[in-house]
């Protein structure tokens, strides 16, 4: 599950070092479901994502993975889908509580973001930060250019709205895979919460610049979850 903000692009090669290994995996494309700024949007996510899981051979355990601010969805996610889901990986991604709703921004982020609105929409995401620091992120200008290119410009609708989070969602294994700060906060969350934690240091997108040390991290975390939670 990719970040709202980038495309299916970003994981695309650990998808392939994890096909290499045996897995067999998909990443859906959430690239489109804001191109209508009709709220709320968790319920097209979540049926995007059930719907990729159709793709997978009906004897495999899904696991679901999920990156950045689709941390977020993975309740709903669990929820929506047709079949078991016997875990769930958070790498570098925002945490959902265990139940209840939560904002998918907080008062203060949602103030900072309305800064960077036009006509209903924020930029790029790539285009948020300084240029160096973008840079850093990726291992070479080729797999920026193919990773900017399909950002969408989420409407700020987006971030204004609540996302469900059914209780009973981490009654499952669950990880978190940290790749550094500002996430190490999330990281020391999920050990208070007793899940195991990894971490494999880089950048936000450091599976795009390992993405054989991504691949290796989580089938290490995640090779026993193979049968569904009660």
């Amino acid at each position: 599950m990719h970040s709202l903000l980038l495309g299916p692009r970003t994981w695309t090669p650990v998808a392939a070092r994890l096909a290499s290994l045996g897995a067999e995996t998909v990443v859906p494309s959430l690239i489109d479901v804001a191109d209508e700024d009709d709220p709320p949007f968790w319920p097209r996510i979540s049926a995007a994502i059930n719907e990729s899981l159709s793709h997978l051979p009906q004897d495999q355990p899904i696991v679901l993975v999920a990156h950045s601010n689709a941390g977020l969805l993975v309740p709903v996610a669990v929820q929506a889908a047709r079949r078991p889901v016997v875990g769930c990986l958070f790498v570098d991604a925002r945490l959902p509580p265990r139940a209840g709703a939560t904002p998918a921004a907080s008062p203060e982020r949602l103030t900072h973001l309305r800064t960077k609105v036009t006509r209903g929409r924020l930029p790029q995401w790539t285009t948020w930060w300084d240029e160096e620091d973008v840079a850093s992120l990726f291992p070479d200008p080729e797999t920026r250019w193919a990773v900017s290119a399909e950002q969408p410009r989420l409407p700020i609708s987006y971030y204004e709205q609540h996302i469900p989070v059914p209780a009973g969602w981490d009654h499952r294994p669950c990880g978190y895979l940290l790749f550094g700060p500002p996430y190490d906060r999330m990281a020391q969350e999920s050990r208070k919460r007793g899940w195991g934690v990894a971490e494999v240091p880089g950048g936000h997108l450091h599976q795009l610049v390992d993405p054989d040390a991504v691949a290796a991290r989580i089938v290490a975390m995640t090779t026993t979850w193979s049968s569904p939670a009660g």
